[in-house]
């Protein structure tokens, strides 16, 4: 079974004064945006672990540590990664290609897409495994 890593930004930690987030986001509706695409990935018959990091420099370190406990195929990094300072980003990308050099790596631009995204990487697994 391939095995997905989602990784996002601890949801407590976003600016929801940002202009570039939907009016009236919260990070209690984030998380379940994030709970809904898990099982989505899940429904397409993959194995999918989430890990919520904060934006500073333990980002990196963090991913390290999850992706050297576990073999990934794919790692889907959030859009709040990439809406945390450039140098939180590069790290999280140089802890994939340095711990998971094997994984493909996926964008979603909500948490909504996370799914599609992963699908866009990965082949799904057939109902049989």
């Amino acid at each position: 079974m391939t095995r997905v890593l989602y990784v996002a930004r601890q949801p407590e930690t976003m600016d929801f004064t940002d202009p570039a987030l939907p009016p009236g986001t919260t990070a209690e509706k984030i998380h379940a945006r994030i709970a809904l695409a898990m099982a989505q990935m899940v429904e397409r018959g993959w194995s999918a672990d989430l890990c919520l990091i904060q934006p500073d420099l333990t980002a990196g370190r963090e991913l390290e540590r999850r992706l050297s406990a576990q073999t990934y195929g794919c790692v889907m990094i959030a859009a709040g990664i990439r809406r945390s300072p450039p140098s939180i980003f590069e790290d999280v990308i140089n802890a994939v290609h340095k711990a998971a050099p094997g994984a493909v790596i996926a964008f979603n631009t909500h948490p909504g897409d996370s799914a599609d995204a992963v699908a866009r990487r990965l082949t799904p697994l057939s109902a049989d495994g």
